[in-house]
């Protein structure tokens, strides 16, 4: 019989443990959710059990928790994160540090209230207050707060000294941009505001390397099959199709893909923007009238999208994509291998379809190369244009790997194509206010 306490919770210390390796000094892990759920319990129970396990001078536990502001009485509440706390405490955990964040600033007495009742150091309540220009301010805060110095001490760990000119720089560069431009996000879920958060994210991180400002728009597929790409997207300094699944809305991702070609926007898709892209290509450029996924059209003419090999005989999909990093390699002189400045890359994947090889000579024929594939050369990684200023589209999720202090390589050749497309734009306006003599 397999239960909570031992089997549940042994697997996740376990995952844990796996990560202590040589060179390694700390291991940070996040607990998400809410004291109290259901869904936590297992897991607070694991880090529970932890710190018997390796001892109590080698483990730290850190609690985040809001201290909200009720304008109808103007002040700060501190029973949610009393309450909070006394949970943990039941379960066997006591915060060693409390992370409080609030939109208003903590008064002494405020902090002095916590670490009573939660039993904490008044010097371990850390403020955190609500950023007005950007969350990446928050580590210079922590730092501001000695919170690194709480760890060190806690953990007993030799007191180096702080590197944080690297971050500093980054904040330097989102508030001092050399650039603005706009970037529309069209998407079946684009509604919804953490729909596609890493992508936002790994778009900010370019927008930094790039010294650029970037202005998103979210704009929903379905919107575009309704309105046209015309009266939507016209104006854009470029266009992405993230990933995704579903009927709903493809036709307004191929329209908004073909508008960005014909107008030579950049244009970047990932996952099933890249499969939009290949359907599209072959729809209005080799005329393959009928092309479609088999994803959605299993009887479609010209099946461009198809199911991997090893998918066709599961029919239980439930976790059967291919999934996680898998290599490639990258055709010489491609923009692809110029953005990466490398000729074999590993990139994460959760996809089922794939380009269907059949078709991939017709393709390149016309233009749409392949510059992106599997070790063997089998699958389909990477498709680009020849004859557009930035047109690339992959089969994986490269968001994945984006960082704020290091771009992901084809999100910033993504902006940095943009912002070239917005200078260019800027130039013909120009020219076409100048008086003809």
């Amino acid at each position: 019989t397999v239960q909570v306490i031992p089997h549940i919770t042994n697997e996740i210390k376990g995952v844990i443990q796996k990560l202590d390796a040589p060179g390694v000094d700390v291991v940070i892990t996040e607990i998400g959710g809410t004291v109290g759920d259901i869904e936590s319990q297992p897991f607070l129970e694991a880090i529970r059990q932890f710190s018997l396990d390796v001892g109590e001078e080698n483990c730290l536990y850190i609690h985040l928790t809001l201290v909200p502001y009720l304008k109808a009485a103007g002040e700060l509440k501190t029973k949610p994160t009393q309450h909070s706390v006394g949970q943990l405490r039941e379960i066997g955990i006591q915060p060693d540090i409390l992370i409080c964040r609030t939109e208003r600033s903590l008064s002494r007495d405020d902090r002095a209230k916590i670490a009573l009742f939660c039993n904490v150091k008044l010097d371990a309540v850390i403020e955190e207050k609500d950023k007005d220009f950007s969350i990446y301010e928050v580590p210079l805060s922590l730092v501001d707060n000695q919170l690194d110095e709480l760890i060190v001490r806690k953990l007993n760990l030799p007191a180096g000294k702080l590197q944080l000119d690297t971050w500093r720089d980054l904040l330097h560069r989102l508030r001092n941009p050399e650039h603005e431009i706009s970037i529309a996000v069209v998407g079946k879920y684009a509604e919804h505001r953490d729909a596609y958060k890493s992508i936002y994210e790994s778009l900010d991180h370019a927008g930094m390397a790039n010294r650029a400002q970037i202005r998103i728009q979210r704009i929903q597929s379905e919107l575009v099959e309704r309105e046209g790409p015309e009266r939507l997207l016209s104006g854009y300094d470029g266009v992405l199709v993230p990933g995704g699944f579903g009927e709903r809305g493809i036709e307004g991702k191929i329209e908004a893909i073909r508008f960005a070609r014909e107008r030579e926007i950049p244009f970047f898709g990932i996952c099933l923007g890249m499969q939009c892209a290949v359907i599209e290509f072959g729809r209005h450029v080799i005329g393959l009238s009928g092309a479609h996924s088999t994803e959605f059209d299993k009887d479609s003419a010209h099946p461009v999208i198809c199911l991997l090999d090893e998918q066709r005989q599961i029919t239980q999909k439930g976790g059967t994509m291919r999934l996680g990093a898998h290599p490639a390699r990258l055709a010489a002189g491609s923009r692809a291998a110029q953005a990466y400045d490398a000729d074999k890359i590993e990139e994460r994947h959760r996809h089922r379809y794939e380009f269907n090889n059949v078709y991939r000579q017709q393709y390149s024929a016309h233009g749409m190369e392949a510059v992106g594939t599997s070790p063997e050369g089998s699958l389909v990684e990477i498709v680009e244009l020849n004859d557009h200023p930035w047109f690339v589209a992959v089969q994986f999720h490269p968001e994945f790997k984006s960082k704020p202090t290091k771009s992901h390589p084809l999100f910033a050749a993504f902006v940095s194509a943009a912002i070239e497309r917005h200078a260019l734009r800027g130039e013909r306006a120009k020219e076409a206010e100048t008086p003809q003599v």
